[in-house]
């Protein structure tokens, strides 16, 4: 990989963490983690949160993503 490659990569992953930063202040990613399939658990003094549907489409989305910048480069 090539020294222009490296740097497009860098300018992408930046592009997407400052995309995220954006989504994130303002409040649209409040739904994040508390999709129907995630399961929280509270009781007096435990709290038990396994975000099963959360990571799940996190995860489909960052191999989509994945694909996209192979496909590219």
């Amino acid at each position: 990989m090539g020294n222009r490659a490296v740097g497009q990569l860098i300018v992408v992953l930046g592009l997407i963490l400052v995309a995220g930063g954006l989504l994130t202040m303002g409040g649209w990613l409040r739904w994040f983690g508390h999709l129907p399939g995630d399961i929280r658990i509270e009781r007096d003094n435990v709290r038990v949160y396994v975000p099963l549907v959360s990571m799940l489409l996190l995860s489909i989305l960052l191999s989509v993503l994945s694909y996209v910048i192979r496909r590219f480069f």
